[in-house]
Parts: C-alpha cells; sequence; structure tokens
C-alpha cells in the first residue's frame, strides 16, 4: 500500500485522546493534498466507510490518510485526519459538569444528534457498533459528531445481520453479546439504539448501568439482567419513555431509528439555538477551568521529608541548588509513573485472575448448558420414542380392528350370500312344485274335457239309437215326449 507521508503536511499540536487502534492528535494543516487510492484490504473497508459516510453533518468529516515512516525496526504509523472536535467527547462534558449530570434537555440535543448521525448510517447498512459517550465528540460550536469507526461493519445486503462479538461491555447490546455464546446468533442496525440508551442514563447519572462490576461480569449480566432504567424518579416522563424504547432486549421488537426520531423526547425539544448556546457557554467555562487545572498540575510545593529537613534546619536542596525544582518534579513524576505501573500491574494480574475465574464461572455455566440440553435432547428423544410407541400400538390397533371389521364384513356377506342361494333354491323348489300342480291340473282338466267329450259322443250315439215306440206303453201321457204323442195320435 502506496500513501503519502504527511510530513510537511500536519505539525503534530497536541496529545488529546485515544482512539479504539491508536493516538488522537491535534494538527495544524499545512498543506492539504487529496486522498490517494488504498491497494491493502486489511484498512481499505474503514477507510473506504470513513470516505463513503462522513459526508454528514454528525459524522466527524474525514480528510485522508498518510503513512509516517519510521526509522528501520520501528513500525511506520498510519495517519488517519479527521475534523477536531476541540469541546471533548460527551464523556468529558459529563465529568466537567456538576453532579456529572447532564441537564435533560442537553441530553435529548445530544440524543437527537446521534440518532440523526445513525439514521445516516442505518440508511446505508452500517453498524457502528461502539455508540458511547466517549465516542460522541462535540465541536466548539456545540456540534456533535459520531467518531471512532474502528469497529463499525457493513451489513450483508441480502440478510441485513452481524454476528461478530465487537463493542465496549457496558454499552454492548443483549443480542451481541449472545453472540459470543451463540454463534448462530445475529443482530442487526438497532444494536446501536440499545448502546444510545445506555448513552443517555450514562449523561443523565454520570455512569452507565453495571459501571461498578468487572467489565466480563457485565458481559454476563447484560443479557439475564432486566433492561435498565432510570434511578431517579426527578426525571420527565418523556425521558423516561425513550429510555424504555431503546432499552428493549429483543432487538426484533426495538423501535428503529426513525421511530425514535419521532419519539415525544427528541420532537418537543425547545429552541435548538438557546440549547447549543448554553451548551457552547458551559463549554468555554469549562475549558477556561480546565485551562487554570493545567497550568497549576505540575506546581511543587515540596514534601513531607522536605518539611521536616526545614525543621532540622537542614538547607533545602531545592532553594541551593539551581534547577533542582525541574529535577526534582521530574524524578517525584518518574516514582508516581513508577508506581502507578506497578498498581497498573497489580490491577491488570488482579483483572487476569478475576478474567480466569469469570471465564471458569462461564465455562461451567456452559458445560451446565450444554449438559441440560444433553438432557433435554435426552428427554426429547425419549418422549419421541414413547409417542413413536404410541403410534405404532395406535396403528396396530387400528389395523387389528380394521381387519375384525374387513372380517366381519366378510362373514356377513357369506351369510348374505348363503341366505340368496338358499332363498333361490326355495323359491325354484315352489315353481317346479307350482310348475307340478300346473301339469297336474291340465292334465286334469285335458283329462276331463276327454271324459266330457267321451260322454258327449256316447250320449249321440245312443240318441241316434232310440226306438220310436219307446213310450208306447207309458201309462201317463204327459211323461211322454211331444214327438211320442204325435205318433201315438196317428
Amino acid at each position: 500500500m502506496h500513501l503519502q507521508d504527511p510530513s510537511g503536511i500536519f505539525d503534530l499540536v497536541e496529545l488529546v485522546g485515544n482512539g479504539t487502534y491508536g493516538q488522537v492528535y491535534k494538527v495544524r494543516g499545512l498543506v492539504i493534498f487529496p486522498l490517494l487510492q488504498d491497494e491493502e484490504e486489511e484498512i481499505k473497508s474503514e477507510i473506504n466507510m470513513l470516505k463513503k459516510y462522513s459526508n454528514h453533518r454528525n459524522i466527524a468529516t474525514y480528510f485522508g490518510v498518510f503513512i509516517k515512516k519510521q526509522p528501520p525496526g520501528i513500525d511506520d504509523q498510519l495517519w488517519l485526519v479527521m475534523e477536531f472536535c476541540g469541546a471533548g467527547s460527551v464523556t468529558d462534558l459529563i465529568k466537567n459538569t456538576k453532579g456529572n449530570s447532564l441537564k435533560e434537555d442537553w441530553n435529548a440535543y445530544i440524543c437527537r444528534e446521534i440518532l440523526r448521525g445513525l439514521y445516516h448510517l442505518h440508511q446505508h447498512k452500517v453498524i457502528h457498533r461502539d455508540i458511547k459517550g466517549q465516542n460522541v465528540l462535540l465541536t466548539e460550536n456545540a456540534e456533535v459528531k459520531l467518531v471512532d469507526f474502528g469497529v463499525s461493519a457493513q451489513m450483508d445486503k441480502t440478510v441485513g445481520k452481524r454476528n461478530t462479538f465487537i463493542g465496549t461491555p457496558y454499552w454492548m447490546a443483549p443480542e451481541v453479546i449472545a453472540c459470543d455464546e451463540n454463534p448462530a446468533a445475529t443482530y442487526d442496525c438497532k444494536s446501536d439504539l440499545w448502546s444510545l440508551g445506555i448513552t443517555a442514563i450514562e449523561m443523565a447519572e454520570g455512569a452507565p448501568p453495571l459501571c461498578d462490576m468487572h467489565p466480563m461480569r457485565a458481559l454476563f449480566l447484560i443479557p439475564r439482567n432486566p433492561a435498565p432504567r432510570l434511578k431517579s424518579k426527578k426525571w420527565s416522563r418523556k425521558f423516561q419513555s425513550f429510555i424504555e424504547n431503546t432499552l428493549v432486549k429483543s432487538y426484533s421488537q426495538r423501535p428503529s431509528t426513525q421511530e425514535l426520531l419521532a419519539h415525544p423526547f427528541i420532537v418537543e425539544l425547545p429552541n435548538e439555538r438557546q440549547l447549543r448556546i448554553q451548551l457552547k457557554d458551559h463549554i468555554d467555562r469549562t475549558k477556561k477551568k480546565r485551562g487554570e487545572r493545567d497550568e497549576t498540575e505540575y506546581e511543587y510545593s515540596g514534601s513531607e521529608e522536605e518539611d521536616e529537613e526545614r525543621e532540622k534546619g537542614e538547607p533545602s536542596s531545592i532553594i541551593n541548588v539551581p534547577g533542582e525544582s525541574t529535577l526534582r518534579r521530574d524524578f517525584l513524576r518518574l516514582q508516581v509513573a513508577n508506581k502507578e505501573r506497578s498498581e497498573a500491574q497489580r490491577r491488570q494480574q488482579l483483572e487476569q485472575k478475576q478474567n480466569e475465574e469469570h471465564k471458569r464461572l462461564l465455562l461451567a455455566e456452559r458445560q451446565k448448558r450444554i449438559e441440560e440440553q444433553k438432557e433435554q435432547r435426552r428427554r426429547l428423544e425419549e418422549q419421541q420414542k414413547r409417542e413413536h410407541e404410541l403410534r405404532k400400538q395406535q396403528e396396530k390397533r387400528r389395523c387389528e380392528e380394521m381387519d375384525k371389521l374387513r372380517r366381519e364384513e366378510e362373514r356377513r356377506q357369506t351369510a348374505r350370500e348363503q341366505e340368496y342361494k338358499r332363498k333361490q333354491i326355495v323359491e325354484q323348489r315352489q315353481a317346479e312344485l307350482l310348475q307340478m300342480k300346473l301339469q297336474q291340473e291340465r292334465a286334469y282338466l285335458v283329462s276331463l274335457q276327454q271324459q266330457q267329450q267321451q260322454q258327449q259322443q256316447q250320449e249321440g250315439r245312443q240318441a241316434e239309437k232310440k226306438p220310436l215306440y219307446h213310450f208306447k206303453d207309458v201309462s201317463n201321457p204327459n211323461d211322454k215326449p211331444a214327438w211320442a204323442k204325435e205318433v201315438c195320435g196317428n
């Protein structure tokens, strides 16, 4: 990667703070050169993000990137040149305010400006991922600027979610912490809104919730504790409602940036110009007081040992030796620095021990969760097995009942067929009997007809053979037929 050396372009004026990956200096610009094209992917992402999205009134303007060449054996320095915010961070403003608490109107104004900057980022699918008081700066005109994009991320355009565990513990959203415990967990732009809610509490109460705990302990408690709320009842209902809206533990139910910009706490701000004048006056007074403290900070008033020496009448080395005061101060500063380093090492060892203990607790809890999941899986498998056996038995009973019904139906069908055949046989027999009777009756009628015919034939033959004198000797003439009478009359 080939970048311009800033020598002759910028002069370092003073160290003003520390960022995510380095120190922050105030510089004096000599000549402005255009930014050269980046070639290395490692820093190209962050620089491109600054180039693309710093063109907003609530994001510190990006001017360029330079490489400071160092002698052999010393790493080169990468210089990111951005807009200077002379009033410091919101955290500085809180520390320099009486009671370490900002007025509610100031809080609302700063929250609104942060939301506007976040809305710009979220519109471009960018998550800041480290919103906190230290990363919200103020200019000398009380303009609010978001800085420190060292951990920001561009969301995937198709999925729209991230699953990287990054941020500052006390301000970190529960869904971001969940990514450390569950690699399948994801989050989106709304994680910045949780951090905004914590920052609003920081501005109201002087520090974020759980700040008195170890960061690892805070990471453990944030997903498990109820969402934080304002401790004091002095704040308005609008402010409390705004905190409740930003600190919704389920990010899918958390309002969007646009919805929060329409919240009464943000919309119903008093005169913005008046608020900025108040903030600017406060910043000016703070800078003046800080300048007085800086002037007196290195004044040397002697030590207890020197006071004892003066009481004994021994001469003071500071009075008798020219330049000793400066040497003495340097020596004392070195002693204090060594003591602070020792204290820092002790604290570091303590923190390391606490970290190890906390990791052990986390591992124990994770192991417990794994065992619980195994037990749940075993119970689920047993339940599924029981349900499978039950379904199998039910299926078997159903098949048996179906077989029984089928056999019963076959039996009834067979009985019906047999009954039908029997009836057919009976009807056939009855038909045969009727046929026989009809034949008998027909034969009988035929025989009767034959008998009648024979009888008629016999009677006809007898009538033909009758004698004319048949009735001659009949005593009663009336008994004679007519033809007989006639014969006799003759």
